[in-house]
């Protein structure tokens, strides 16, 4: 066997190896999908241990504020409809005028479903406090500025959000929708 030869024989070991541990954590993965609640609270839970690590520990506060802005920016995908609601707006407006109008149901679809969002916040959450290990990410910042900046990126981005919502009146939560039961 030459070196060639055992070349591709390692390439193939690790990409065996490698689509063994994919096949494996897409079950695992597939495992947690119908369990909305637990993933949720896992989530929940590694968030909130990490914000404690990084009050115990007095550092890592740039990760945290990255942290912040992912999750924010996961949220707003989670929050805003798949389809652009002033194009379906408009496409309304000329069904009324050409008489035309079929008043049909449209389902709100996410740009981001929920799932993905969990999953992408759990990698992120994971991402961090592994980054939380290493002094070389603790970087020196005055915290309160980023806090302060966070809160209001916060503030203005939902306040944005809320004002999209109540002009193509969608509702993205199931809060308040009304619920029919079979009789």
């Amino acid at each position: 066997m030459n070196f060639e030869e055992e070349e591709v024989t390692t390439s193939n070991k690790a990409t065996f190896y490698f689509n063994k541990y994919k096949t494996l954590y897409q079950y695992y993965l597939d495992q947690t999908t119908p369990h909305v609640r637990y993933r949720w609270a896992g989530l929940i839970v590694l968030v909130l241990l990490f914000v404690l690590r990084v009050v115990l520990y007095e550092g890592w506060y740039v990760v945290c504020y990255g942290l912040g802005i992912y999750l924010l920016n996961q949220f707003l995908a989670f929050l805003t409809p798949k389809f652009d609601m002033s194009l379906q707006q408009a496409e309304k407006n000329n069904e009324l005028e050409s008489g035309d109008m079929a008043d049909e149901f449209r389902p709100f679809i996410r740009r981001l479903p929920e799932f993905k969002f969990w999953h992408n916040s759990i990698r992120a959450t994971l991402l961090s406090h592994f980054l939380a290990t290493f002094s070389v990410f603790d970087i020196p910042v005055y915290w309160p500025i980023l806090l302060i900046y966070f809160i209001l990126l916060f503030a203005l981005t939902m306040r944005r959000q809320i004002n999209h919502m109540i002009k193509y009146k969608y509702l993205p939560l199931d809060i308040g929708k009304k619920k029919y039961s079979h009789k």
